[in-house]
C-alpha cells in the first residue's frame, strides 16, 4: 500500500493556504476600498457645501476633523476595552461599515452645520471598526509577506480615500447628493463583504482577556514608542496633505490661468489615489530591504515634496503634476510599515489593542494639523507656501526609524530585516 511522504503531505496544505491567504486579501481589499469611501464623501464636495450652506472655512475644515475626530474616540475607546482582541473581527468590521453608511447618508438630510459635523464623528467612529481590526485580520493570514500584505491594505484605505474626488470629478455637473449616495451604497456593500468574507487566516495572535492596563503597555515599551514617534511624524503629514490638497490644487490651477472645473478634482484623485501604488512598492520594500529604510527613505521623499510644492504653484503645469504624484506615491508609501512594526514588536496577545493605540493617538494628531492649515493660509495670505508646516512631521519621523534601526529589538522586524 503507497503513502504519501510527510513532506508531499504537507506541501498541499501549505499550497492551499497560499492561494487563500491571497484571494482573502484581495476581497478584504476590496470591501475596505469600499467602506473608506464614506472618509473624504464631505471633504470631496466642500466647495458645493460651502456655497449651498453659506459655510464658513472654519465650519469646513470640522467637517474632515470631525471624522478624525470620531475615529480617534472610537479606536482609543476599543483599546481600552480590548474589543479587537475580544471580539469577532468580521462581525465588528460589518457592524461598523454598516454605521458609517447610515452616518454618511445621512448628510442628504437638511440638519444645517452642526448636524453635518455630527454625522462626520459617528462616521469617523464607526471606521475606526474597520481599518485597525482589518490590519490585525491581515496579519493572521501572513507570517511572511506581511509587509506587503499590509501594504495592500493600505492602498485599499489610499483608493477609497481618493474616490470621493473622482466621483466628483465625473459628476461635476450633478448636484453633490450623487456623491454622497454613492459612497453610501459603496460602504453598504463593504459591510457585506466583511460579513461574508472576512475571516482568520492559519497565525492567529494570542487570545486575550479584558486588560485596560495594555493600552498604557505601549508607552511603556521604548522600542514601540519609537516606532509610533515614526508614525506620528508620517501622519502629521499625511492627512493635512490629503484633506487639503483639493483646496491647494484649486488655488495652483487658477495661479497657472487654467481651469479648474472638474480638473482639480481629478488631480487631487490622481494624487491621492496614485499613493496606491506607493503602499505596495513599499511593502515590497520593507520585506526585501527592512521596515525601517523604507520608512525612513519614504518621509525623506514626501518631505521633500511638501518643501517643493510651493516652487511649482505657478507652475510649470507638469512640474506641479510631478511634484503632486511623487508626493501621493510616498506620502502613504510608508504607512502600513508602522503597523507591521507593532504587529512584530507588540504583546502577541494585544496587537489589536497596540495597533488601536497607535492609529488612534496618530489621528489625533491629524486634527491638529488639519485644523492648522488654514490659518496659517490666512496667515502668509496665500495657500502657496502652507505645506511647509508639514515638514518637521517627517523629518521627526526619520530620526525615529533610525533609532529603531539601531536597536536589538529590529531584528523582530520582517524576519531579521529591520
Amino acid at each position: 500500500m503507497l503513502t504519501k511522504s510527510p513532506a508531499r503531505a504537507s506541501a498541499s496544505p501549505d499550497r492551499a493556504a497560499d492561494a487563500s491567504r491571497w484571494r482573502v486579501l484581495a476581497l478584504l481589499s476590496i470591501a475596505i476600498v469600499l467602506s473608506l469611501t464614506a472618509w473624504f464623501s464631505a471633504t470631496a464636495i466642500m466647495p458645493e457645501l460651502k456655497r449651498e450652506w453659506n459655510l464658513s472655512p472654519f465650519i469646513l475644515a470640522w467637517l474632515t476633523n470631525g471624522v478624525q475626530i470620531g475615529f480617534v474616540c472610537g479606536a482609543l475607546g476599543a483599546s481600552l476595552v480590548n474589543l479587537p482582541d475580544i471580539v469577532r473581527l468580521r462581525t465588528l468590521m460589518a457592524l461598523s461599515a454598516l454605521l458609517a453608511a447610515i452616518a454618511n447618508a445621512s448628510l442628504l438630510l437638511d440638519h444645517g452645520p452642526v448636524g453635518a459635523i455630527a454625522t462626520r464623528v459617528v462616521t469617523g467612529f464607526a471606521l475606526a471598526g474597520v481599518y485597525p481590526p482589518a490590519l490585525k485580520l491581515v496579519s493572521t493570514w501572513f507570517n511572511r509577506d506581511r509587509g506587503l500584505a499590509l501594504g495592500t491594505v493600505i492602498a485599499a484605505l489610499t483608493l477609497g480615500s481618493s474616490m470621493p474626488h473622482l466621483f466628483r470629478s465625473l459628476s461635476s455637473t450633478v448636484d453633490w447628493r450623487f456623491v454622497v449616495k454613492t459612497s453610501t451604497l459603496a460602504t453598504s456593500i463593504g459591510a457585506a463583504l466583511f460579513l461574508f468574507f472576512a475571516r482568520e487566516g492559519p497565525y492567529p495572535f494570542g487570545r486575550a482577556l479584558f486588560d485596560p492596563r495594555q493600552a498604557g503597555a505601549v508607552f511603556r515599551d521604548r522600542d514601540l514608542l519609537l516606532a509610533n514617534l515614526g508614525y506620528f511624524g508620517h501622519m502629521w503629514e499625511l492627512y493635512a496633505m490629503w484633506a487639503w490638497l483639493l483646496v491647494y490644487v484649486n488655488d495652483a490651477l487658477a495661479a497657472q490661468h487654467m481651469s479648474v472645473v472638474g480638473r482639480a478634482s481629478f488631480l487631487t484623485f490622481v494624487a491621492i489615489g496614485t499613493g496606491a501604488f506607493g503602499c505596495v512598492l513599499g511593502g515590497i520594500l520593507s520585506d526585501r530591504i527592512g521596515r525601517t529604510l523604507t520608512t525612513a527613505g519614504m518621509m525623506m521623499v514626501s518631505g521633500a515634496c511638501a518643501a517643493a510644492i510651493g516652487f511649482a504653484f505657478d507652475g510649470p503645469p507638469w512640474l506641479f503634476i510631478t511634484i503632486l504624484v511623487i508626493w501621493g506615491i510616498s506620502v502613504i508609501g510608508d504607512s502600513a510599515q508602522f503597523s507591521a512594526m507593532v504587529t512584530e514588536l507588540a504583546d502577541q496577545r494585544f496587537v489589536g489593542t497596540a495597533l488601536s493605540v497607535q492609529l488612534g493617538l496618530g489621528f489625533a494628531l491629524t486634527v491638529v494639523a488639519i485644523w492648522l492649515m488654514p490659518r496659517i493660509a490666512d496667515l502668509l495670505g496665500s495657500w502657496r507656501w502652507t505645506f511647509l508646516v508639514l515638514v518637521p512631521g517627517p523629518s521627526i519621523g526619520v530620526s525615529a526609524m533610525l533609532l529603531v534601526r539601531s536597536r536589538p529589538a529590529s531584528l523582530r522586524l520582517a524576519n531579521g530585516m529591520r
